[in-house]
């Protein structure tokens, strides 16, 4: 009974668009124990949500925390980056943006380290029903304007329509760095002679796996372990040395022969170091180091994915790489390749995993690189369009021509009452009580019942242990910095607050760059329109110069381009130029003194254009009298051959399926914007959108 319960925790988060009895649970459970094999059932799964932006700077989004089935009361997990409900940030986030140019940091030590704490899960089966309604609470979040977002390229009228009813209608594929779109394709396995059958796997006995497990992690006393073998052979001591070394990275086996029997004794080859840098003297020299495979997954993070991977593997997410990251209410496919992990061991969590998918394996000498993709394709379903025929034609036509702003997109500034950048400028100013005060104070706003409970705490009694004591996971930003409270204390905030991940904390001043651009392209588009004119910037090559006057014929709107406000930067030679000065002023800080006494806060700037023209750009209208039905044939559907639900020709519904394809660092968001004329923030979708919210 208490695994049922502890399965109805994990699962009404797994699945929260989908409902589920608690009498479903036990076939789910008999049906993961039955399929999963040598992988254990992980549902905790830890996440370092990560945005893309333009300038080589990273902006993580929330996460999930997922409760262990098996224990309902205390649990313990690896501490894994940042969890859960950032200041700032929220579960409900649903922009995605299309890639990243630049290149928020992989998984690194910081970010995986072997640590536990225990999780009250009380506390979180408490917080289920805490707080009024997500649509009540997002009352308080921003709206374009708010963010400088106020201007569109096309002067025609909008229609309404909504975005990502169903995570479903957001599918994004990358474009590699050959151009090429990723798609999943092809289940198989490469033939490998040097690689061992799966038959070898049954040869260990549930038992041997779960003490072999525990030496692997080192989670018993002893040193080793010592294996039977039953009807004695070599070729039977030979396919049980190559099952432990297969499942078990790290391990070493060896044949004994004790009291006149032999038998095989597991051990770690390189200690605790071991499960960190796969064996090396294990792998073919003929093979590649990296396998590289494409990875289909639904409704999940790339970080969040790849901590789910680097656990059934019994790995650390760093040997993972990529080109760049997805967001999470989306199904999105890219590549992803893995330091010295065969394909048929990727392949088999084909059988473990939900709403995960891993093919087009091969094998190659070199990782992937952040950065390295051309950009994304996408299918984006917006449902319950009011548009006719011919203004869905001109929207898109203009999109197609034309083009849209390329704003930061509203995910950029957080969805709570105290926004990022807000949180950024104090960060500038070196003003680290306001820091303080502005990440841990309350505020209304949709977030977690422990995080309002925790910040309830901070504000009657200054006390980070204390209000430590009301967050049941430690690692978001706020349980962060309280940890670096009680470190420091309260005369050394900025010491404090140095115990963030740095990504993170750089988040937050990255998100006050954002800010100034977004309002500054918005007065360019008002002052001069949508021509090049003497003064503005275009790049040749990675340098920026103005357009002389004898040049403006030869640019377009689409050369030029604006800095985010730094120190290495050139500004426009108009009168653009002075308003990076009058919106800085403003906020009490000075464009030419932009170098910050903790180096890590000194901002350099860089240049984004200003209008972004879609690649690839294609639309349909359809009709549809079902809500649920989905409108997007993915790479598994076709895979396994599920064919669509036929669309009815006279539904009492229109949706506008569009495709388009973007560059790094774009967000599809301000595209889909353009052609709605409406507002994208959550605050204004939640009030349109009935379905995703329950």
């Amino acid at each position: 009974m208490l695994r049922i319960l502890g399965l109805n925790l994990v699962f009404r988060k797994i699945f929260s668009h989908v409902p589920i009895k608690a009498c479903h649970l036990t076939n789910i459970w008999t049906n993961f124990e039955k399929n999963c094999c040598f992988c254990t059932f992980l549902s905790k799964m830890e996440v370092e949500e990560t945005n893309n932006v333009a300038i080589k700077r990273s902006l993580p989004d929330a996460g999930d925390e997922q409760i262990e089935p098996e224990q309902y009361k205390k649990i313990k997990l690896s501490e894994t980056g940042i969890s859960s409900d950032q200041s700032g940030t929220g579960k409900h986030t649903e922009i995605i943006e299309s890639g990243l140019q630049a290149l928020p940091s992989q998984p690194d030590e910081n970010n995986v380290k072997e640590d536990e704490e225990e999780i009250d899960t009380a506390v979180l089966e408490e917080d289920e029903g805490d707080g009024d309604s997500f649509a009540d609470m997002m009352k308080y979040g921003l709206v374009e304007e708010d963010v400088g977002i106020t201007k569109f390229v096309s002067s025609r009228q909008g229609f309404s329509g909504i975005l990502k009813e169903r995570y479903s209608d957001f599918v994004v594929h990358e474009i590699n760095k050959d151009g090429k779109i990723v798609v999943l394709d092809d289940l198989s396995v490469p033939a490998d002679e040097e690689e061992p059958s799966e038959d070898i796997f049954s040869v260990l006995t549930a038992q041997d796996k779960q003490r072999l497990e525990d030496l692997q992690q080192f989670k018993n006393k002893e040193d080793s372990v010592t294996i039977e073998v039953i009807e004695d052979t070599k070729e039977k001591r030979t396919v049980i040395h190559q099952a432990v070394k297969g499942l078990f990275p790290g391990l070493e086996t060896k044949t004994e022969e004790r009291e006149g029997k032999k038998v095989i004794v597991a051990y770690h080859v390189a200690g605790k170091t071991a499960l960190a840098n796969p064996r090396k003297h294990s792998w073919p020299k003929s093979r590649g180091s990296y396998c590289h495979f494409v990875l289909y997954k639904e409704n999940k993070d790339t970080m969040d994915a790849i901590n789910v991977l680097s656990k059934y593997l019994r790995v650390k997410p760093n040997i993972f790489s990529y080109m760049g990251t997805k967001d999470k209410r989306a199904i999105t496919v890219q590549e992803i390749a893995v330091v010295k992990i065969t394909a048929q061991r990727l392949s088999h969590l084909n059988k473990c995993l939900m709403n995960f998918k891993l093919g087009n394996f091969s094998y190659k000498k070199y990782p992937l690189k952040l950065g390295e993709l051309q950009g994304n394709s996408f299918t984006v379903v917006l449902r319950n369009i009011t548009g006719s025929n011919q203004q869905v034609a001109q929207a898109m036509t203009s999109l197609r021509d034309i083009g849209f702003i390329n704003y930061y997109g509203m995910q950029r500034f957080g969805t709570t009452a105290v926004p990022t950048y807000q949180v950024g400028k104090a960060i500038l100013h070196n003003k680290w009580s306001e820091v303080m005060d502005l990440i841990l104070k309350p505020r209304p706003g949709a977030e977690r019942g422990y995080l309002v409970k925790c910040r309830e705490e901070w504000a009657k009694t200054k006390d980070p242990e204390a209000a430590l004591r009301k967050l049941p996971v430690k690692r978001c930003v706020e349980g962060q910095l309280l940890r670096g409270l009680a470190k420091y204390g309260m005369k050394n905030i900025a010491s404090a607050f140095g115990m963030i991940p740095r990504n993170n904390r750089l988040m937050y001043i990255h998100s006050y760059q954002s800010y100034v651009w977004n309002k500054v392209v918005s007065k360019r588009i008002e002052e001069y329109g949508l021509q090049a004119v003497q003064g503005d910037l275009v790049l040749k090559g990675v340098t920026a110069v103005p357009i002389e006057e004898s040049d403006v014929a030869k640019h377009t709107i689409h050369d030029v381009v604006m800095p985010l406000p730094g120190f290495d930067v050139l500004y426009p030679k108009h009168k653009i130029g002075k308003v990076y000065e009058e919106i800085m002023a403003v906020d009490g800080l000075d464009i030419n003194n932009m170098k910050h006494k903790i180096r890590d806060y000194s901002l350099s700037g860089a240049y984004r254009k200003i209008i972004i023209r879609p690649q690839n750009v294609n639309w349909e209208i359809l009709v549809y009298d079902d809500n649920k039905i989905p409108l997007v044939h993915t790479d598994v559907e076709k895979l396994e051959s599920i064919p669509l639900p036929e669309s009815s020709k006279d539904g009492k519904y229109k949706a506008l399926k569009m495709d388009f394809s973007l560059p790094p660092s774009t967000y599809a968001t301000m595209a889909i914007r353009e052609v709605l004329k409406m507002d994208t923030s959550i605050k204004n979708q939640t009030q349109l959108n009935t379905v995703w919210l329950r």
